[in-house]
């Protein structure tokens, strides 16, 4: 597997980068993990969005789905050439009016999951765990079938125990990094700051860590080494940036 970083930023995009968006590859099946804000233009750099076998989405907030609806409008207007002949986009089922909008007509389908689901789709096998957040959010844990390969994502979260678990011996580990060390003492959060992501790749024993879904100010690399203090020594950590391209 191969993961490429669409788009990077929380909240909105800035400085002609967008939101949380990310293409995972294993063989020739491709799976665009959630489409924020300016994502489908900066996917269209690396990728022809008619090859996508499928679409997956973490929650329904902005950020994480804002150029779903351009997508369905490319998939409307672009008939030939489509990977597949409906693109299915996989939404939580606990907002069934939100996964009702990722139905378009000859265009998507939208399909619902649970914390209780298993999606197998191509390669992949993927589970989820509901994380902590104001709407329901889901961590996602894939698992490629044929190398056995993991890359989990925690989607948008507050630290909590139960992430370390579901995360454990990740290939890949890529975080909600929405805050420098110095939020740690802020309550209530709905994202992790640097350390909390270094001290969950550290308890998950993870092989890499990706910090994602970055704030727009100060100097991100500060981010790393925030991470590196609770982390240790083990996994190798890395900054999302677009069209970074992470093996698995």
């Amino acid at each position: 597997m191969k993961l490429r970083v669409i788009g990077c930023y929380g909240g909105y995009p800035a400085k002609g980068v967008g939101t949380s968006s990310y293409l995972l590859t294993a063989g020739d099946y491709h799976l665009l993990i959630d489409c924020g804000s300016g994502d489908l233009l900066s996917l269209e750099k690396y990728f022809d969005p008619l090859k996508l076998n499928a679409v997956v989405l973490s929650h329904y907030h902005w950020d994480h789905i804002a150029d779903v609806g351009v997508l369905q409008y490319y998939w409307q207007l672009h008939t030939e050439g489509r990977q597949e002949s409906v693109l299915p986009i996989y939404g939580n089922s606990a907002d069934p009016l939100n996964l009702g909008s990722l139905t378009w007509p000859n265009s998507t389908k939208g399909e619902g999951y649970n914390g209780n689901s298993k999606l197998n789709l191509g390669p992949l096998t993927i589970t989820f765990k509901r994380t902590i957040h104001p709407v329901p959010a889901y961590a996602m844990r894939i698992e490629d079938n044929h190398t056995k390969h993991v890359l989990v994502y925690t989607a948008d979260s507050n630290y909590f125990e139960g992430l370390a678990k579901f995360a454990q011996n990740a290939d890949l580990l890529v975080t909600d990094t929405n805050y420098y060390a110095n939020k740690n003492s802020v309550e209530p959060r709905w994202h992790m700051t640097s350390s909390e992501c270094g001290k969950l790749a550290k308890q998950s024993n993870c092989k890499k860590l990706l910090l994602s879904h970055l704030p727009q100010y100060g100097d991100l690399k500060q981010l790393i080494t925030e991470a590196r203090k609770t982390a240790g020594s083990k996994p190798r950590i890395g900054l999302a940036h677009v069209g970074k391209v992470v093996e698995i």
